[in-house]
C-alpha cells in the first residue's frame, strides 16, 4: 500500500483516516510521521494535515477545504465566502470561519484563519465538488457581512461585495433575518439594500418588511463617520457620500 496515495482522496485529513489503513495507530502514526519527514504531507495544524502537491509542492488542500475541515461545524463566512463567490478583486490573506466550536487562530501557507462564533443554522451549503467545502451561501453571507459590519470588512468592502448581486432570494434573506431577530440588523440591511434598490433588483415589498422591523431607535450605520447624514425614514445615521465611496456603486450617484 502507498499511503501518500491513498490520502490524496482527501483534500483535508486527520489521524482518523489513516487509521483506517492500518492494524493499530501506532504503526499509523509511524507511517504519518515517515511522509512528514519525507516533505510528502503538510501539518496544517495539530490533528489535521494535507498532502503535498506532486505538481507545485504546495497544499493539495485549498483555503476553503481547510476552512472547512477545522472543526465538524466549521464552514466558510463572511469576506471569504464573497471569495469564494468570485465578487472580490483581489486575494485576502485573511480567512473567516464559522464553527459550533472555538479554536485559536492559526497561519497555513500564508493565509490566517479566524474564528468566527457561530451565528444561525440556516444557510450553509456544501456545493457539489468542492471537495468537501461548508459555505454560507450568498444570501447568508450578505446577512452575516451586514450584521458584523464594525467587525470585518468595513463598509467600503461590504458594499462592493453586497452590490455585485442581482436578484438575491428575498425570501432567504428574510428566513435569516427573522432567524437573528436583530432589529438594528433589519434596519442597516433594509437601508443598505435601499440605496441600491434599481442595481440589485430589490423588491418595494423586500424593503417593507425590513422598515417595519427596524424599530425606533436612532443608530448609526457604522462607526468613524466623518461627515454623517441622517434618514428620517430608517432612523439612520450614516456616511453623507456613502455612494460615493471607492468600491461603493455608482460615482455620481447621491444619497
Amino acid at each position: 500500500m502507498n499511503l501518500y496515495y491513498e490520502l490524496l482522496q482527501y483534500p483535508v485529513f486527520s489521524m482518523k483516516e489513516v487509521n483506517t489503513l492500518y492494524a493499530n495507530e501506532r504503526t499509523a502514526r509511524v507511517a504519518l510521521g515517515k511522509l512528514l519527514k519525507e516533505k510528502m504531507v503538510y501539518k496544517i495544524r495539530n490533528g489535521l494535515y494535507t498532502c503535498v502537491s506532486g505538481e507545485n509542492g504546495g497544499p493539495v488542500a485549498n483555503r476553503f477545504q481547510i476552512a472547512s475541515a477545522i472543526t465538524s461545524s466549521s464552514y466558510v463566512s463572511h469576506h471569504t465566502a464573497f471569495e469564494y463567490y468570485g465578487i472580490t478583486d483581489q486575494v485576502f490573506y485573511e480567512i473567516y470561519v464559522g464553527s459550533e466550536t472555538r479554536f485559536h487562530d492559526f497561519a497555513f501557507d500564508g493565509y490566517r484563519y479566524h474564528y468566527v462564533k457561530k451565528g444561525i443554522n440556516e444557510g450553509i451549503d456544501s456545493p457539489d465538488f468542492s471537495g468537501g467545502i461548508r459555505i454560507t451561501n450568498k444570501e447568508r453571507t450578505i446577512v452575516d457581512s451586514i450584521k458584523d459590519l464594525n467587525l470585518i470588512a468595513g463598509l467600503e468592502e461590504v458594499l462592493m461585495c453586497v452590490t455585485s448581486f442581482k436578484n438575491l432570494n428575498e425570501d432567504k434573506l428574510l428566513q435569516y433575518l427573522s432567524a437573528y431577530g436583530s432589529t438594528f440588523l433589519y434596519q442597516k440591511l433594509g437601508f443598505i439594500f435601499e440605496q441600491y434598490q434599481l442595481e440589485m433588483g430589490v423588491s418595494a415589498n423586500f424593503l417593507k418588511v425590513c422598515k417595519n422591523k427596524s424599530g425606533n431607535a436612532k443608530r448609526y450605520l457604522t462607526n468613524g463617520i466623518n461627515e454623517p447624514a441622517y434618514s428620517g425614514e430608517w432612523k439612520l445615521v450614516y456616511p453623507k457620500d456613502m455612494k460615493k465611496l471607492k468600491n461603493g456603486g455608482i460615482e455620481d450617484a447621491t444619497v
